[in-house]
């Protein structure tokens, strides 16, 4: 595993040496280089931000204090602009070689300038996207829904990575919102923590707040499933939070099934987690699986409603883009396969960069029909 580590740490880190060094001959031919001793000073500045995160992110896996979350939290913001500072340079000598074409009168530096520019508000807005917590409604109809559940409703909230850049006060923020929406479910569907080294009972302490009528659920997710899994877990049980590890429970009629994130990555075990779930095919049926994938199992096992999340919708542009790519109509929002009705959530929160653009973050209230 360590050796795994090691070698993604690797690639990622050259990857970033390389961005940074594009970014680094960008400035340098459009602005000009600055003089000695400057020109030294920005080329030490520039090889110290491109290690900054992967430097982060282990430190992050090991303590968890002030000075590391405020290094974490500045490195995954530069970590941010870098994804918009890239195109906007590649964007910048687009235009250079216009102007040289069509000879119109804009200097290379004016350009360079226009390009940082857009880069830098599109990371400010992407800060301030993330941050505001939308609350997202949706009906859905499920054959089987006992008479009882019309009319009630769940919260579904996904991907809070709880951590070095959201921690209590965030997840405060959650509680409160949801005691004011009064659902009478919640379901949490993955990735509560980020994975790193935390304080994980003070973190979900907040959740001790909240008791909803028919109770809380959880099922793991990749991130919850890092070195501190059982730590998670005791601390998640701890806060009154239900864990469903591959079992179902019926919330007075409506059957509820969860199955952690390892065992829905392997068909064999996500097929025999279904099958010992002993599910009742005349009543309505819902799934917490984290992922949005394997769709075919849970729909042959005649599953109602599957909730997940872990895609964040892309989070960020380009990344929304690939993630589409990946997941297609199931990257977001309410989907069928076959008889199974698919919601995926972009989540509460954020991974790596605190920044969102073209999604946005929420809450997940189902209203059933």
């Amino acid at each position: 595993m360590r050796f795994k580590i090691a070698i993604a740490a690797t690639i990622i880190q050259s990857f970033l040496l390389l961005v940074h060094l594009f970014l680094f001959g960008t400035w340098v031919a459009l602005h000009g280089a600055p003089r000695q001793p400057w020109l030294n000073v920005m080329k030490i500045t520039f090889v110290l931000l491109s290690v900054s995160f992967v430097a982060a992110t282990l430190v992050a896996h090991r303590y968890f204090n002030g000075p590391v979350r405020v290094f974490y939290r500045l490195a995954s913001i530069w970590l941010g602009f870098v994804n918009f500072a890239v195109p906007a340079a590649c964007l910048a000598w687009i235009a250079v070689a216009a102007t040289i074409v069509f000879n119109l009168p804009f200097g290379q530096t004016r350009i360079g300038e226009f390009f940082l520019g857009l880069a830098l508000l599109a990371t400010v807005y992407g800060l301030a996207n993330a941050a505001r917590l939308r609350i997202k409604r949706v009906s859905v109809k499920l054959p089987g829904l006992p008479e009882s559940w019309r009319g009630r409703v769940a919260a579904l909230v996904t991907d809070t990575h709880l951590g070095h850049i959201k921690g209590r006060r965030f997840l405060s923020r959650i509680v409160t919102a949801l005691r004011q929406l009064r659902a009478d479910v919640v379901f949490i569907s993955g990735d509560l923590f980020d994975g790193t080294q935390v304080d994980a009972h003070g973190l979900v302490a907040p959740w001790k707040h909240l008791s909803p009528k028919f109770g809380s659920y959880f099922v793991s997710g990749n991130h919850d499933e890092f070195a501190d899994h059982g730590r998670y877990l005791e601390a998640i049980r701890s806060s009154g939070i239900r864990v469903l590890h591959n079992e179902t429970v019926d919330l007075d009629g409506l059957q509820v099934v969860g199955v952690p994130y390892h065992d829905t990555a392997n068909p064999e075990r996500f097929h025999s987690a279904l099958s010992n779930a002993e599910l009742d095919p005349k009543r309505a049926s819902v799934l917490l699986s984290h992922v949005p994938h394997r769709l075919p199992i849970p729909e042959k096992h005649g599953i109602s409603l599957q909730l997940s999340g872990h895609t964040h919708g892309g989070q960020i542009f380009p990344f929304t883009w690939f993630t589409s790519r990946i997941f297609g109509a199931y990257t977001y929002g309410l989907s069928r396969f076959g008889d199974l009705l698919v919601y995926t959530s972009s989540g509460a929160g954020t991974w790596g960069p605190p920044l969102r653009v073209c999604t946005a973050p929420e809450i997940v209230l189902i209203h059933f029909e």
